[in-house]
C-alpha cells in the first residue's frame, strides 16, 4: 500500500487538530460560556497560536462550534437507526446516542448566549424530526402512551438526557450510568400501561 505524500498527511493533521480545537471548545463553553480561547487551546492540547491559526477569534470558534456540535448530533441520531425496530429498543438507543453527544448538547442548549442572534430558521432543535416520527410511531403501535403530546415527550427526553449528563459530569457518573438512569425514568413516564408493549 502506497504511503499518502506530505499533503495529504498535512490535511489529515490539520482536520484532527481542528476536530480536537472544536470538540475542547464544545466542553470547555459547556461548563463556562467566559472561558478563555488559552483555556479551550490548553483543553485541545494546542498552543495559542495554533488555536489562532485556525480561528481568528472567538466568535468565529464558537459558530464553527456550533454547526460542528449540531453535525455531530444529527450523526449520532442517524447512527442509532431509530426508524429500525421496535419503538422501545429504538428510544433506548436514541439515549445512548444522544448522552454519547451530551457535551455537545450541553454547549448548545445550555446557555442561551451560544444561539443568541442565530435567528429562529438558523436554531437547532434539541432533537430532529426522525425523533418525533419514532415517537408517533411507538404512540401507534402501543408502545408510548397516545394521550401525551409527541412534542412533550421529545422535550422531556431531551431534558432527562441534559440533566442526566450534567448531574453525572459533576459527580464523576460513568456514561452507561446516565444512560440506564435516563432510560429508566423515561420509560417509566411515557411507556402505556399494556404491559404487552413493556418488553424490549
Amino acid at each position: 500500500m502506497k504511503e499518502p505524500g506530505p499533503e495529504a498527511a498535512g490535511a489529515r493533521t490539520r482536520s484532527r487538530t481542528r476536530r480536537a480545537i472544536l470538540s475542547a471548545a464544545a466542553s470547555v463553553l459547556g461548563r463556562d460560556y467566559h472561558a478563555t480561547l488559552a483555556d479551550i487551546a490548553d483543553a485541545a492540547g494546542v498552543g495559542r497560536t495554533t488555536l489562532h491559526r485556525y480561528f481568528s477569534d472567538r466568535t468565529g470558534l464558537i459558530s464553527a462550534t456550533i454547526e460542528d456540535s449540531i453535525a455531530a448530533i444529527d450523526e449520532s441520531v442517524a447512527g442509532a437507526a431509530i426508524d429500525q425496530g421496535s419503538p422501545v429498543e429504538a428510544m433506548r438507543r436514541l439515549v445512548t446516542a444522544m448522552v454519547a453527544v451530551g457535551e455537545r448538547l450541553v454547549f448548545l442548549f445550555g446557555d442561551p448566549r451560544v444561539l443568541e442572534g442565530r435567528g429562529a430558521a438558523k436554531t437547532p432543535e434539541p432533537l430532529d424530526d426522525p425523533v418525533l416520527t419514532l415517537i408517533k410511531r411507538g404512540q401507534a403501535e402501543g408502545a408510548f402512551d397516545p394521550d401525551v403530546a409527541p412534542a412533550w415527550i421529545q422535550r422531556v427526553l431531551w431534558s432527562l438526557v441534559y440533566t442526566g449528563y450534567q448531574d453525572a459530569e459533576a459527580c464523576g457518573l460513568p456514561r452507561h450510568g446516565i444512560v440506564s438512569t435516563v432510560i429508566r425514568t423515561l420509560e417509566n413516564g411515557i411507556h402505556t400501561s399494556n404491559p404487552e408493549h413493556r418488553q424490549a
